[in-house]
């Protein structure tokens, strides 16, 4: 089970808690990353969020992407909200 502490959020980023895993979510826009470490975290949200605001290549073919990284596109759905944002 993920714990939140409210003192360890600090400029808009909350910190969970699971086992060896940090997870930092950007209070604001809701993007998480997660890492070994909150320094780890914090620097896979730092790409997360860039990439949130739009920098990065464009996926040309979204259904060939899913299926490069494991996923099966039938599967995805931009519906579902993460676990964090609820």
């Amino acid at each position: 089970m993920a714990t939140t502490d409210r003192r360890d959020e600090q400029d808009g980023v909350r910190f969970s808690y699971e086992e060896d895993l940090v997870t930092a979510i950007d209070v604001e826009t809701g993007v998480a990353a997660s890492g070994e470490s909150k320094a780890e975290a914090l620097a896979e949200l730092a790409d997360a969020l860039a990439l949130h605001d739009g920098e990065g290549e464009a996926i040309e073919d979204e259904d060939a992407f899913l299926r490069e990284i494991g996923l099966d596109p039938d599967e995805v759905t931009t519906e579902q909200q993460p676990p964090w944002s609820e």
